[in-house]
């Protein structure tokens, strides 16, 4: 998939993604950001049906808020958004990799990445900024 911001994926492709999700008994898959450039890991997150279908179709994408327990279309508050480039399935269908264009920080503490501290002798270490 790589749908564009103003025209998005064919119907029949958005379909065919659809059929082709494992969704958990929340209804929900687990969703791995990376900015498709450069390979950097962005974040994990978790989308529904309805997350899945706008993001194809619009190239903006969308994810599920457990906590809020509705939709949540990133950078909608920060302005930090993520444009799809291209949406990929694992292959037991339960999870998806979304190579995206980030703008701005990925993280909601500000930091460009979600996975930035790492485990280094006997400590938590931040890595990166």
């Amino acid at each position: 998939m790589n749908p564009s911001a103003t025209t998005g994926a064919a119907p029949q492709a958005v379909e065919a993604v659809l059929a082709a999700l494992a969704f958990n008994g929340d209804g929900l898959v687990a969703a791995v950001a990376q900015q498709h450039d450069s390979g950097e890991l962005l974040m994990l997150a978790w989308m529904d049906r309805a997350a899945v279908k706008e993001t194809l179709e619009t190239g903006r994408v969308c994810y599920w808020s457990r906590s809020r327990g509705a939709p949540w279309r990133k950078g909608e508050s920060s302005g930090h958004v993520q444009r799809l480039v291209e949406l990929r399935v694992d292959c037991d269908g339960d999870a998806v990799l979304l190579r995206v264009d980030q703008t701005g920080p990925a993280c909601h503490t500000g930091e460009r990445s979600c996975f930035f501290r790492a485990a280094r002798g006997d400590a938590l270490v931040k890595i990166a900024t």
